[in-house]
């Protein structure tokens, strides 16, 4: 009977831990199905989104930290930089701003000239007429006018040589005499150019170019007056020439010299410019 109350005493106190007799433990409930422990983990993907999102935050974050924290660093590289990297930088900003205002200015100026084609056309025929009167001059189809010398030519009644007529004029070219015209004592006045030629004439004339002069010579030339006047005087020239052959030579300084006579301007015929 003891070895009985001490089982009963036993069993009582395993009901007490297990907080209730047998038959108040809940029973399973056999209506709901059971959830399989594989379609649980929904909630979990859910905070791996979540985590993703906070992960993307803390990188952007940590870009944003690193560019400012190097962009201090140069700043700071700057402020503790040497005097003479300071220079070299320097420099190179004002090489590069330099080069930078040329280029606007090249392009200023090109701008300036698409949008002033009026006043460039007209620059355009300024310039070309200016070139064509030089081309007259020259030529001997336009009259010309400035600074000069009046020489006259006086063979006292010994004929003069055509040479010594074309040696003044070449001694006249080459002391920069740029216009000149000769006049016969007969009223013909011939204009001089690179083209004119002098022969001696019946009677001590001189033909120049075709036409017959006769002495004394007046020669009028445009250029500078002393020296030209310089050349003519030269030891064995025409001045000392013509006065050995009983001649005499006499030369004016003018600060205005006209030469009125012209020729008419040749057609080429074979020569034609180099394009």
């Amino acid at each position: 009977m003891a070895r009985a109350a001490a089982a009963a005493d036993d069993q009582k106190s395993r009901d007490d831990s297990h907080g209730g007799t047998p038959e108040d433990s809940p029973e399973p409930v056999t209506g709901a199905p059971a959830v399989p422990e594989k379609e649980k983990p929904s909630a979990g993907r859910r905070l791996s989104s979540a985590g993703a999102l906070i992960w993307l935050l803390l990188a952007l974050l940590g870009f944003t930290l690193a560019v400012q924290l190097r962009s201090n660093d140069q700043d700071a590289g700057l402020a503790t930089a040497r005097q003479e990297d300071l220079v070299g930088i320097l420099s190179d900003l004002e090489a590069r701003d330099q080069r930078l205002q040329q280029e606007i200015n090249a392009l200023e100026e090109s701008q300036r000239q698409l949008t002033s084609g009026v006043a460039g056309r007209q620059a355009a025929l300024a310039e070309a007429g200016k070139r064509a009167d030089e081309l007259g001059l020259l030529s001997g189809t336009l009259p010309a006018r400035g600074p000069g010398l009046k020489i006259s030519i006086d063979p006292k009644g010994q004929p003069i040589k055509a040479s010594a007529i074309l040696n003044a004029v070449q001694e006249l070219r080459g002391a920069g005499g740029e216009v000149m015209e000769i006049i016969g004592d007969n009223g013909v006045a011939v204009r001089v150019v690179a083209s004119s030629y002098f022969v001696d004439g019946d009677g001590g004339q001189v033909i120049v170019d075709g036409k017959q002069l006769s002495g004394p010579y007046t020669l009028w030339v445009i250029g500078v007056p002393s020296t030209m006047q310089t050349a003519l005087q030269i030891p064995g020239g025409v001045v000392a020439s013509v006065s050995q052959a009983g001649g005499n030579v006499t030369m004016e300084q003018r600060t205005a010299v006209e030469v009125s006579a012209v020729r008419q301007p040749t057609s080429l015929q074979y020569a034609r410019p180099v394009s």
